[in-house]
């Protein structure tokens, strides 16, 4: 059985995990002050959409998890506001309901994860976060690594709320530079051959339980887009009468497309023979270079039909961005073992979009597929499931209670997720119908004909 990849934290793992934490908690602060003083405090407490909270309620509810997990679970403290737990529980108030609860407002709950922080940087000063700590929240400081991940999720889905939001922009990043010379000859695939390899892990420190234990997994040989799908290929497809055609579609897929009237990705319109498109309040021509986005699980799972190709299943997605065959071990992220830097992946809201198809050459797998990490998330055709061996840790609530047929799985992050909380085990999950995530898809094919 071959080996996966090594550990985040070499040499003298209690200062690095400690060091670690602090950045990453740090860093997702920033982030997070960034997306809620962007906006008025109208905006704020606004619902920009039923299937978003308001902004003000994410915000607070960082802070609630961080008061419940790392100060008082992990701490040992009091906590800050435990009368806040109900309040701010996700299991108990949908997101549509949100807005109706005696919320905290901008100032309170600014002033509220303020104080929680300081509780935070009073644990971790004493914090064993040393690997052989029995444990197992405090261990690798896994914990902080934990609500530094969660906080990034929901900077994500703050991002998500930016762009549902109606009015002037009030997000900017710079364009992402141009495809480099040789995306435009690239192999419109790459063919993974058959045999094992080490799915998930057991030895990333913040891995989150869904992606443990690492286990082997035959998969047979196939064939994957080098690229994303794009704009440009995704609007043959509309062009094509798609979005008309049912044969195309599921059952499921083809009552949603009638039922929500769909006919192209989200926030997209028509202009003449073009089409424009909405990101973040600029109006702009949707570049068709550009991986395709905001598009369902339905929607992807249909242009595969159309392309005479499917979706990648979950495990062919991985093995495709982890496995190097010359030293048959399973790698951290497609390019190795290091953390993603700028030269890898579009990660971190750089941009505030995808970069163009063929981008990130460093950043390739050693399938030589492109942009596994970062850009869009893509869809595979694989349920959301445990796998075997799985244990819930710290609590079910994370991962255990939505295994089953009713979430698909997303792979590889998306333009908008930070790194602490993408790599090449990381786990998404949505409902099919989902399009205001920032989710696009690359197809594949069998190659048992090729190879019979």
């Amino acid at each position: 059985m071959g080996a996966e990849g090594s550990t985040a934290f070499p040499g003298d793992v209690q200062l690095a995990a400690s060091t670690a934490a602090r950045m990453a908690l740090e860093t997702a602060r920033r982030r997070t002050l960034a997306l809620t003083d962007a906006v008025t405090e109208d905006d704020l407490v606004a619902q920009h959409s039923r299937l978003m909270s308001p902004l003000v309620w994410d915000l607070a509810h960082i802070g609630n998890q961080e008061d419940l997990w790392l100060v008082r679970e992990a701490g040992g403290l009091p906590g800050v506001r435990p009368d806040l737990d109900d309040l701010y529980d996700a299991f108990q108030h949908p997101r549509a309901d949100r807005p109706a609860l005696p919320l905290l407002d901008p100032a309170q709950a600014r002033a509220y994860v303020a104080t929680v922080r300081e509780g935070t940087w009073q644990v971790l000063q004493t914090a064993d976060t040393s690997p052989d700590n029995p444990d197992r929240l405090l261990a690798h400081g896994f914990v902080f690594g934990m609500l530094a991940q969660h906080e990034q999720q929901h900077d994500e889905t703050m991002l998500a709320t930016h762009q549902l939001r109606s009015g002037p922009p009030v997000l900017h990043a710079a364009p992402p530079p141009a495809a480099p010379a040789d995306a435009a000859s690239l192999p419109p695939e790459v063919l993974i051959p058959s045999g094992p390899f080490v799915m998930g892990t057991s030895t990333e420190p913040w891995a989150l339980d869904n992606e443990r234990p690492h286990h082997q997994v035959q998969v047979a040989a196939f064939w994957l887009d080098t690229v994303p799908v794009t704009n440009g290929a995704y609007q043959q497809f509309i062009d094509a009468g798609g979005y008309q055609d049912p044969q195309w579609w599921t059952p499921e897929g083809w009552r949603h497309v009638q039922r929500a009237g769909l006919a192209a990705p989200e926030f997209w319109q028509r202009e003449g023979h073009g089409w424009l498109r909405r990101r973040f309040g600029h109006v702009e021509p949707v570049p068709a270079d550009e991986p395709v986005m905001h598009v369902c699980w339905y929607e992807a799972d249909a242009y595969a039909r159309w392309a005479g190709r499917r979706l990648p299943t979950e495990a062919e997605w991985e093995k495709a961005a982890r496995w190097d065959p010359k030293t048959g071990r399973s790698l951290r992220y497609p390019w190795g073992d290091m953390d993603p830097g700028t030269e890898h992946a579009n990660l971190g809201s750089r941009y505030l979009q995808p970069a163009p198809a063929g981008s990130y050459a460093a950043g390739a797998a050693p399938s030589g597929a492109r942009q596994l990490i970062g850009d869009v998330w893509e869809w595979t055709s694989s349920d959301f499931a445990p796998y075997p061996g799985f244990t819930a840790f710290p609590y079910k609530e994370y991962s255990e209670v939505f295994f089953g047929p009713d979430y698909k799985v997303l792979r590889g992050g998306a333009f908008g997720v930070d790194p602490v909380a993408c790599r090449g085990t990381f786990r998404n999950w949505d409902y099919p119908i989902r399009r205001q995530i920032f989710a696009g898809f690359r197809t594949a094919r069998d190659a048992v004909k090729d190879h019979g």
